[in-house]
């Protein structure tokens, strides 16, 4: 009974560190998939307005 507890514990805690890191990812604005957004077919998915206003004071 406490080995399920603690294993599920240590699961839920694990899951939240992930969801946290992606979250963290999001607000930074860095993609979710882990390859570059410059050719990506859904980087306005991603990242929306974001990624327009970036593009836009680059050129």
């Amino acid at each position: 009974m406490i080995a399920t507890i603690l294993i599920s514990v240590i699961i839920f805690a694990l899951m939240a560190l992930v969801i946290a890191k992606q979250v963290k990812k999001a607000k930074n604005g860095e993609g979710g998939c882990g390859c570059g957004c410059s050719g990506c077919p859904s980087a306005s998915a991603c990242h929306g307005i974001k990624l327009a206003e970036k593009s836009n004071n680059i050129k």
